[in-house]
């Protein structure tokens, strides 16, 4: 099977369990004060690792819950089996899956499912980005004050770590149309893919979270980078994403955030 095909199929199958057991009662374990992992995250991860290792046994995977192993392989699967764990705990209905492959240190491909809407947004490099087969595209907002941005706030309750996200958060809440917070940051990639967000922000995600939407935004016509402009590092700490024509407008207002 090929890569592709794989990692849809995958992420559909999780997708289904994930619906099926979506509002019943859960086994909630914490990884942090409010970072949470339920059994339904776990038995996501062991389905699409195990899948991933029947068709490439040789390949490394990298997965939120620490299933899968890394070697020396020049192929790495990077998957998030249930980005926005939170949300599902609660019953509230914004959640997706997230799978990517990185070959040679570059993303190639990136499959987000997210089952409430039944909405698979796809993408490999230099093919464009779809979702549910049709093409998408960035939005062409140029202005902040038009703007619907979106962001997310670590799960870490370090003093330092809660009080990065306060500046930029009140900056652009100011100066956009509106800003948005769901805790997914694989769906508001997606979004902002296809045109329901212009720009997204946010400090202290893993390359879980950002692998897969990543590639998806920027075979939309957008463009992701570090806050300062640098190329993304999917295993760093920042992202900054957008339709491009509003990029250095945010980074001016997150580098005026960093003084």
């Amino acid at each position: 099977m090929e890569p592709l095909a794989l990692a849809i199929e995958l992420a559909r199958a999780a997708g289904k369990i994930q619906l099926d057991r979506l509002g019943k009662v859960h086994q909630v374990e914490y990884k942090g004060t409010i970072d949470l992992v339920t059994e339904v995250d776990k038995q996501c991860e062991r389905m699409i690792v195990d899948g991933i290792r029947r068709h490439f046994p040789d390949h490394d995977v990298l997965a939120e819950e620490g299933t899968g192993e890394r070697s020396s392989s020049a192929n790495r699967w990077i998957v998030d089996p249930l980005d926005g764990t939170v949300n599902y705990a609660h019953g509230y209905p914004l959640f997706c899956v997230c799978i990517a492959l990185e070959q040679a240190g570059q993303l190639d491909l990136g499959v987000v499912y997210e089952p409430n809407r039944d909405e698979l947004f796809v993408a490999q490099r230099g093919k464009g980005a779809t979702c549910n087969g049709r093409p998408i595209h960035v939005s062409a907002t140029s202005s902040l004050i038009e703007a619907m941005l979106a962001t997310g706030f670590a799960y870490g309750r370090e003093a330092g770590e809660l009080a990065v996200n306060i500046p930029p958060w009140n900056q652009f809440l100011m100066r956009t149309r509106a800003v948005r917070r769901d805790g997914v940051a694989g769906a508001d990639l997606c979004y902002l893919a296809c045109g329901r967000f212009d720009g997204f922000w946010e400090h202290y995600l893993k390359p879980w979270d950002i692998a897969a939407g990543t590639l998806i935004v920027q075979e939309a016509g957008g463009r992701v980078t570090m806050f300062d402009g640098r190329p993304l590092d999917i295993y760093g700490t920042e992202i900054l994403a957008s339709n491009g024509a509003l990029h250095g407008t945010m980074m001016e207002v997150l580098h005026d955030c960093d003084r």
